[in-house]
């Protein structure tokens, strides 16, 4: 399965398993992720789910080779980053979360880093752009000049320079992001279900409008991206292990 599911007491953690594959994600992930997701909130006695990618890495984005498969109903995208959770999802990143990995990150409501994770939107050295949310999630998780400079350099970004910046809540020691984000979620179970319930459902009606723009750009971007010589010289060249000669068109 490309998925683990185990649950302790109030919390489900859900595992990213395809590592040989640096957890990219593909069709049968996007499924197994989106109803690993339901079953968190349909269960009532589950409070928070933490969703992590293992010791290694969190997560590589999308399967190039294969692509990430049909959106879901509920999670659209990767099963997640389209999910209205009435309840916390957690990320804890070992390793590095790139292109679709950060991402998935963004669109958790929490995030704990071991000190060694990177993050990173690298989608121009393929010649595409962040299509999951990386567009307007990033600058509001981030000063804009930083995810300026995430998205148009696709350089990464370490996991101390991410917490102080606000994208990371806490940085562990490596291999100590699920225990961190574990340590989190017994914080947040102390509280009423209730509370928790409405309080995220204001932020995310604080933030509708701007997530509906921000998908509108973002289609525009993808149409012109998509139909562009420079995605297929992008992609060649990932394929073919060398530098990208881009048309610019």
């Amino acid at each position: 399965m490309p998925v683990d599911v185990e649950v302790r007491g109030p919390v489900a953690i859900v595992t990213l398993a395809r590592i040989e594959k640096r957890n990219a994600v593909n069709g049968e992930m996007t499924s197994a992720i989106d109803a690993a997701l339901n079953d968190f909130e349909d269960d009532d006695n589950l409070r928070v789910a933490v969703l992590t990618g293992g010791p290694q890495v969190f997560c590589a984005g999308t399967d190039i080779a294969e692509g990430s498969g049909t959106p879901t109903q509920r999670g659209g995208l990767y099963g997640v980053i389209g999910r209205k959770s009435p309840k916390p999802i957690i990320a804890a990143v070992e390793g590095f979360a790139f292109g679709g990995g950060l991402e998935i990150a963004l669109a958790c409501d929490l995030i704990v880093a071991a000190s060694t994770a990177q993050f990173g939107l690298p989608e121009v050295r393929r010649g595409l752009v962040a299509t999951s949310g990386g567009l307007f999630r990033a600058p509001r998780a981030l000063p804009l000049n930083v995810a300026r400079e995430l998205l148009l350099t696709g350089d990464p970004i370490s996991a101390d320079r991410a917490e102080r910046l606000g994208l990371v809540n806490q940085t562990t020691e490596p291999g100590g992001a699920l225990d961190g984000a574990l340590a989190l979620a017994a914080r947040i179970v102390l509280n009423a279900p209730t509370s928790i319930r409405e309080t995220l459902g204001a932020l995310d009606a604080i933030v509708a409008h701007s997530d509906d723009r921000g998908w509108e750009a973002t289609t525009t971007a993808r149409e012109v991206i998509y139909a562009s010589e420079d995605r297929k010289e992008g992609v060649s060249a990932f394929f073919e292990r060398r530098t990208p000669k881009w048309p610019g068109r």
